[in-house]
């Protein structure tokens, strides 16, 4: 059993919890910071192997400089662990969640002008610390941008998920755990090809195809940082404090530009909701139905359009708030 280097006395409990996570399919990185969290709080503060409603109150303040997003990942990560603990006749308290904080990004749609620009700075991008950077990188970017896809799931492509030969790509590694496929057009497969003639002959199967300096595969923090760059780069302004631009925004941009491309081919939004939702690997129609309302705020000439469609889609409402 691999150990996390848990100190306190629930050290083994925990590590016995991120084992049962593991066999359940459930990636690690979501929980393990605040699980680590947990273990210096119950390092310091309890003395026996008891969780009381005193520590979970003390627990569940907010931290100096915690945001209330990270206090939301924080409280109600440790709370699935309790869950856990208590039906194997644990004394611990099972506390209540914190209610998920509102979200207050706004999504950035990148405009033509934007779009070349950036690409632009991504082909010209060189890196002294990866010299893989210069081939990978626009395939990278351009799959954000041509296929929607998000970054997490970008960067858990790996060789045998790529058919070369049809232009299919197969997501494995998704927010919602379940498999989907996403296809590359001409200019994009010819530019993937380019890149796995120069390095594919190089990994495994099984390995991931953008990788760092040591061919383990690249991690978001690194794309984070190279996407700040290459806005400054493209003269476009990173405004941050919520409103970007971030790389999730080429996943808006995607969702949007193609919600008009199919109306301007004259298909009902009523019928390009569901099949974009399935496409985008949404586990709700609702989630999609956001990019919908962004549209028709960018596009109202869409609105007016749909007409009686839009009554189905949001019940008489289409468009009131950000």
């Amino acid at each position: 059993m691999a150990e996390n280097k848990f100190r306190s006395v629930f050290k083994d409990e925990l590590n016995i919890y991120m084992e049962h996570r593991k066999s359940c399919g459930i990636k690690e990185s979501g929980a393990i910071t605040s699980l680590r969290k947990l273990d210096a709080f119950m390092a310091e503060n309890c003395t026996e192997k008891s969780f009381t409603r005193e520590h979970a109150d003390k627990w569940k303040e907010t931290m100096d400089g915690e945001s209330p997003q990270g206090h939301y990942r924080r409280v109600n990560d440790s709370k699935s662990f309790f869950q856990f603990l208590f039906p194997q006749g644990y004394e611990v308290f099972l506390f209540d969640d914190v209610k998920n904080p509102p979200n207050l990004f706004v999504a950035h749609y990148y405009t033509d002008d934007e779009v070349e620009r950036y690409f632009s700075a991504v082909d010209n991008y060189h890196s002294s610390h990866n010299r893989l950077h210069c081939i990978q990188l626009p395939v990278l970017f351009r799959i954000l941008y041509c296929c929607g896809t998000r970054i997490g799931e970008t960067l858990g492509i790996r060789k045998k998920d790529i058919d070369l030969e049809s232009g299919i790509i197969r997501l494995t590694e998704t927010k919602n755990r379940k498999e989907r496929y996403v296809t590359m057009g001409g200019e994009l497969l010819a530019l993937a090809r380019r890149f796995a003639d120069r390095t594919f002959y190089q990994i495994a199967d099984d390995e991931y195809v953008f990788r760092n300096k040591n061919g383990g595969g690249l991690k978001y923090d690194t794309i984070k940082h190279i996407h700040r760059e290459i806005l400054a780069m493209a003269g476009i302004p990173f405004v941050g404090n919520s409103h970007g631009p971030r790389i999730h925004d080429w996943r808006h941009t995607f969702a949007i530009r193609s919600f008009k491309h199919m109306s301007d081919n004259g298909t009902d939004m009523y019928v390009a909701l569901p099949i974009l939702s399935t496409y985008l690997g949404h586990g709700t129609i609702m989630a999609t139905e956001h990019y919908l309302r962004l549209t028709l705020e960018m596009f109202p000439e869409i609105e007016e359009k749909m007409g009686k469609t839009a009554e189905k889609v949001f019940g008489g409402v289409v468009y009131e708030d950000n």
